[in-house]
């Protein structure tokens, strides 16, 4: 056999297309455009932007809106970022998701070659194994106690077999046995593709974290309509209906700069960024709720093998008494191919060890041809493989050691020999493997040939990112298929804690409390099955945990969708495991997950960082404009124009939203965090901001709006007039709202530089100068101009508000953090 050629596949993947599922037409840009004004948020502005528009239509339309114009500025600018950073996002995540997209061992040029799915073309040969996902619909050949899935084409729940000729369709999944298949119809053309394209498109839901952002938002609207109706009323009793259009743009203003429009914008930001770096550090993210379970994860449940080991399997010894026919086994009870590399990690490693012995291994499963055999699988922990050998059939088996031992022909002694052998080796931290034999098609009256040691060493970064994860109060448990004495060996290799070792025996045997008392004090669990997995998951939820599990085979599928986060192995994972996972690592290396953890946590701290300068800058504006307008009203204090002299005008409210809000927000996203990983795991159910965060808005946004009352308060003793005092607190402000964003960063973790933020910062007060400085731009800020000298009491005001916001955060977090909130 030797397959397609790569010329011949060229011209047919042109002439039939890609094997994919029928693409859906993209959303229309425009209509992509109108959604980011659908928030509660936005709607409040929105109906600014209509009052005042209305408003300046009635009075003839003779001086431009000033209002409506910078209302519709934030909009446009709100609803542009938005998309760019949705389009980036949904850009972002198609890129990883091809990262960890399906692959097939494909007959190409009389060589197995690992391709994408979406190469493949009618006439190539795919071999499957256990957990592969159909790739497109073919004829079966070659078909080894194969079994398919078939019910998300039929809905039918139990497994069919298949045999040599039956047809397989796209879509379906080979549950257990081995095959090659012929394709016959790819892409659109197959069954899957059929079937696609009668389906519309599937909206995807938000994850939990922009859910509780909604919910915040709406709560948020409802008090800004509340304060603003307030405070436009009482404008209107003390003014008269005569001034009531301007008491209630004053009003709207006041209420747009309460209201954070750019938490969507940032949230969608902090994810990107999140993303993209997990990406690079080798995490492909596969559902963005995943980012929020990440940083609230306290167990992580992982596999020994290639996880926390090289999955390497050089076999160090065979403990053997007849060496020539062991090595005849385990190159026949084998269905890798050393050629390309195609197999399990194990079977390469035992064709290697046969190659080293001078053993050629075309030769020896030439001239014994396959009568029959069983594929490995966790349910009966062994294989076999019954051939021709001398005009006769003999069977070879290899699986583990204990289950062997009871089907060969052992005296009891010698059992128990072979046994402390076992033992002894595995303790040594070997994977041990039994090799028997027997003539005739059958898995009974054995012969042990002897023992195979595989030396699989731990990952040499794995140690480190075990402490960096208990140093994070994270449990790492080891759940492995293993020898428990193995897996105990390597468990102290890498740091895992702990003298006992559960099997999956104890866990058939152990019930109630029992179990639970001994899920609190175990860490490696050995000889599990995949079911067994899932129990293990159900267990540890049920503790309060917060669980992340590892997978790789088709049977771990149920416990990775169970798992809070389910991680799935990209290079030795089955499809369906990729399939169900939140996270593939596209390294298969546990050091891996714990840096998507750090990710995870550093993500949410970026969110609150955000939102504690937000608020507490906003917080800032509102009680000033409140506290001023009342003391308006009770001074009767008049500008020129003998209108009411507010503390600032609806436009300086206004430019501050949209000028010193927005980019030193957007800059908080780049944020890194180290100390993320010294505290402990956030609880699930945190709330967005926790206590000490509500205790530094309140702090710092009450002792800014302070310093401005007294900005307002002072400079009029000193002779400037009424103008040029709102028009110095309106910079002190907008500077002082900029400088706020660094107390804003620091709780009991100090953040890393950040080179992005240094220069919205700079920006923001070279834009503020500028602004003044401008005539037209000075006009329209209600004259924004100040003298000189006044420049030095607006930069040393906002500094004096950063100084005093810095006290606050370390008055918010005096203490040591004593559980993780966040």
């Amino acid at each position: 056999m030797s397959g397609l050629s790569t010329a011949d596949a060229t011209e047919r993947l042109a002439r039939v297309g890609p094997n994919a599922l029928p693409a859906h037409a993209p959303e229309p840009l425009w209509r992509r455009f109108v959604r980011q004004f659908q928030s509660p948020l936005v709607y409040i502005l929105l109906f600014a932007l209509a009052f005042d528009l209305v408003l300046w239509l009635s009075e003839g339309a003779h001086t431009w809106p000033i209002e409506a114009s910078a209302i519709g500025l934030i909009l446009l600018c709100n609803a542009l970022l938005g998309l760019y950073q949705e389009q980036r996002s949904e850009a972002a995540l198609l890129a990883l998701m091809a990262l960890a997209g399906a692959q097939a061992w494909v007959l190409r040029d009389g060589r197995l070659v690992r391709l994408p799915t979406q190469s493949l073309v009618p006439g190539d040969e795919v071999r499957l194994e256990a957990g592969d996902r159909v790739p497109a619909d073919g004829t079966l050949k070659d078909a080894r106690g194969a079994m398919l899935d078939e019910s998300i084409l039929t809905g039918e729940s139990m497994a069919v077999d298949k045999g040599d000729g039956d047809e397989a369709f796209s879509g379906t999944l080979l549950v257990r046995g081995k095959a090659h298949l012929e394709l016959t119809r790819t892409g659109a053309a197959s069954a899957m593709g059929r079937l696609a394209s009668m389906l519309g498109d599937i909206t995807a839901a938000k994850t939990p974290l922009e859910r509780r952002v909604d919910q915040l938002a709406r709560q948020i609207a409802r008090w800004v309509l509340v304060l603003a109706a307030a405070l436009g009323l009482l404008g209107v009793l003390a003014e008269g209906v005569d001034r009531a259009p301007e008491m209630i743009i004053f009003a709207v203003a006041l209420a747009v700069a309460a209201v954070p429009e750019g938490l969507p914008a940032v949230l969608t930001v902090a994810l990107a960024l999140g993303v993209e770096r997990m990406a690079r550090h080798r995490a492909v993210v596969r559902r963005l709720s995943a980012v929020e379970a990440l940083g609230s994860v306290t167990v992580i449940a992982t596999d020994k093998t290639g996880t926390l080991t090289e999955s390497r399997m050089d076999v160090r010894m065979i403990d053997a008494s007849d060496l020539p026919r062991t090595l005849t086994a385990i190159v026949l009870a084998n269905d890798a191919d050393l050629t390309t590399g195609a197999g399990d990690p194990l079977e390469l490693g035992l064709l290697r060890h046969a190659a080293a012995n001078r053993v050629d291994i075309a030769q020896v499963r030439q001239a014994h041809p396959t009568i029959s055999e069983r594929p490995f699988d966790s349910a009966w922990k062994f294989a076999r493989v019954t051939v021709q050998e001398h005009g006769q059939l003999v069977s070879y088996l290899k699986g583990a050691p204990e289950l062997l031992f009871g089907r060969c022909t052992l005296s009891a002694e010698d059992r128990d020999s072979w046994g402390a052998k076992a033992e002894a080796y595995a303790a040594e931290g070997f994977r041990v493997l039994a090799v028997a034999w027997a003539e005739g098609d059958t898995e009974e009256q054995l012969t042990l040939l002897g023992l195979v040691l595989f030396w699989d060493p731990p990952r040499p970064e794995v140690p480190d990112a075990v402490r960096k994860a208990q140093a994070a109060g994270i449990r790492v448990i080891m759940i492995t298929g293993d020898h428990p004495a193995t897996a105990l060996a390597v468990a102290h290799l890498i740091g895992i804690p702990g003298e006992r070792v559960l099997t999956g025996e104890d866990l058939d045997e152990y019930e109630g409390e029992t179990l639970s008392a001994a899920l609190g004090d175990v860490n490696v669990f050995a000889r599990v099955r995949p079911e067994q997995k899932l129990q293990l998951v159900e267990l540890l939820q049920a503790q309060g945990q917060i669980v992340a599990m590892t997978g790789d085979g088709v049977n771990d599928a149920p416990a990775l969708k169970r798992s809070d986060v389910g991680v799935a192995m990209g290079q030795r994972g089955s499809d369906v495991s990729r399939e169900v996972a939140d996270l593939v690592l596209l390294d298969d290396n546990f050091a891996t997950i714990v840096d998507a953890v750090a990710e995870g946590r550093g993500i949410y701290e970026n969110i609150q960082k955000f939102l504690r300068f937000l608020f507490s800058t906003n917080l800032s504006e509102v009680l000033l404009v409140a506290a001023g307008a009342i003391l308006a009203f009770t001074l009767d204090l008049r500008d020129t124009t003998g209108a009411l002299m507010l503390p600032l005008t609806a436009a300086q409210i206004l430019w501050i939203n949209l000028m010193t809000d927005g980019v030193p927000a957007l800059a908080l996203a780049f944020d890194r965090t180290p100390g993320v990983m010294q505290q402990p795991p956030r609880p699930a159910n945190a709330p967005l901001l926790d206590r000490p965060s509500v205790r530094y808005v309140v702090a710092a946004g009450g002792m800014k709006a302070v310093l401005a009352l007294a900005v307002l308060g002072v400079l009029p003793l000193f002779g400037y007039s009424l103008d040029v005092t709102r028009a110095a607190a309106f910079h002190f402000m907008a500077v002082g709202q900029l400088l706020l964003t660094y107390p804003s960063r620091h709780t009991w973790m100090r953040p890393l530089p950040n080179a992005y933020l240094h220069a919205a910062v700079i920006l923001g007060v070279g834009i503020q100068v500028a602004a003044a400085s401008l005539p037209w731009t000075s006009e329209l800020l209600g004259h924004a101009a100040i003298p000189g000298e006044l420049w030095g009491v607006v930069f040393g005001g906002a500094l004096l508000a950063w100084g005093l916001a810095e006290t606050c955060a370390r008055l918010a977090w005096r203490r040591p953090r004593q559980e993780g909130v966040g």
